[in-house]
């Protein structure tokens, strides 16, 4: 049930413009009854004044005449006339007595209807605060009648609804188990699916790399023999690619599952740095750019994984080799930043666009929704890769055009590490 609060109000509304109307009412009429009386009181009073002056004069007159005709007569005859103005003035006083007489009585005339009309009033307002606390009741018990329905209904819905959430709560559980169970099972069916391939596509790329070396190595030195040794060339170098984007898938299932593995080690990063660009300089060097680093003169150890790093660093560089037109320039640098080693790869492209900066490192980036160089997940994967390492890697634009990647990790003093034969990964490899 519903209240209706504005009905109390309007009532109330009412009932006080009503007692407004009335009082204004009888004030009004209260003033014009006492303005009445009283101008009718000063009527009265002055017609009396006025008749006992008029009386006082024409007396006066008639004993002045009098008194002029008789002023030659004995003494006898001022007595006389002295007796008759006592005789006029006791007259005008008797006037003005009336006179006096009928304006009090006015007056209280006019103060009776006074009390009466404010008896009036105080009755008008007796009755409106009866009415009041009438309207005040009433509302009191709607809406103790409405706050007890309210309670009864949500009362009602609170014991239906303990009934229900524990029913809906398992049916939920159930659920989500059953789809957990499901998406488990589809998870790991994606990974050993993902494993196989991987697996059975490396052992086919290493035969035909193993093949393409041993037709290398039968080809005789001839110009047919240069035009297949750039052939083998080319075919090694597309199975290096096709394996490189074999371990980038393989590491994102590895990343979504949460078994992204980094093994720390001692390493001397300006070898390792000095180790991928070496790596690469044939690629840049057959697209026409200059690739070169810039070292620092001592030695900079620490311990990091090695494998990982080198496959951050390899991504970067071919990222700005597949974004620079030939004749420009790629600088691989290593420095100590207070605690941390900052890697930066710096190419003369045309640069990021400022609201990009921080989507280019997001899965399956593209420069463009027609680009096909490669699947978008190699920044992806340094960025996890980096963050492993409980560092940051970000982009910015240079001032005088193109951009530069950089990405920070521990750099505390590490043992000197063992000496090993040069190798670099499989996805590295150009």
């Amino acid at each position: 049930m519903a209240l209706d609060e504005s009905r109390p109000i309007t009532q109330r509304e009412q009932t006080d413009q009503s007692l407004r109307v009335e009082r204004a009412q009888v004030d009004d009429v209260l003033a014009d009854t006492q303005t009445t009386d009283e101008q009718k009181a000063d009527q009265a009073v002055r017609r009396a004044r006025d008749n006992s002056d008029a009386v006082l004069i024409a007396a006066r007159e008639r004993a002045d005449q009098r008194m002029e005709l008789v002023v030659a007569q004995n003494a006898a005859s001022s007595v006389t006339l002295i007796e008759e103005r006592l005789v006029e003035d006791q007259r005008v006083q008797r006037a003005r007595d009336s006179a006096d007489a009928a304006l009090s009585f006015a007056r209280e005339k006019a103060d009776q209807r006074l009390e009466h009309a404010a008896s009036q009033a105080a009755v008008s307002s007796a009755t409106i605060a009866a009415e009041r606390l009438l309207e005040d009741r009433i509302r009191r018990n709607e809406r103790a009648f409405a706050d007890g329905t309210l309670r009864r209904e949500r009362n009602d819905s609170a014991r239906v609804l303990s009934k229900l959430l524990p029913l809906e709560r398992q049916r939920t559980d159930r659920d989500l188990l059953t789809e957990r169970t499901r998406s488990d099972a589809a998870v790991s069916s994606r990974d050993d699916f993902m494993a196989m391939v991987s697996h059975d596509l490396r052992s086919l790329l290493g035969g035909i790399v193993m093949c393409t070396e041993l037709i290398a190595a039968d080809v005789p030195y001839t110009e047919q023999g240069r035009v297949t040794l750039r052939d083998t060339d080319n075919i090694q170098r597309y199975a290096a690619r096709m394996n490189r984007l074999i371990g980038d898938l393989v590491d994102v299932v590895s990343i979504d599952a949460g078994k992204l593995s980094v093994i720390r080690a001692p390493c001397d990063a300006t070898a390792l740095v000095s180790e991928v660009v070496d790596t690469f300089l044939e690629t840049a060097r057959d697209k026409g750019i200059a690739l070169h680093a810039e070292l620092p003169a001592e030695s900079l150890l620490t311990e990091l994984d090695r494998e990982r790093i080198l496959q951050v660093l390899a991504n970067l560089i071919t990222n700005s080799i597949k974004f620079s037109e030939r004749g420009g320039s790629i600088c691989v640098q290593v420095e100590r930043a207070d605690e941390l080693l900052r890697f930066s790869v710096r190419d003369g492209g045309s640069g990021i666009p400022t609201d990009m900066l921080e989507a280019i490192f997001q899965r399956f980036w593209q420069a463009g929704k027609d680009d096909r160089r490669g699947l978008g997940l190699g920044l992806y994967i340094s960025r996890c890769i980096v963050e492993a390492h409980g560092g940051r890697i970000w982009a910015e634009n240079q001032p005088g055009g193109g951009s530069r990647f950089s990405f920070t990790i521990a750099g505390e003093a590490g043992t000197e590490p063992e000496p090993e034969p040069e190798s670099v990964a499989e996805h590295d490899a150009p």
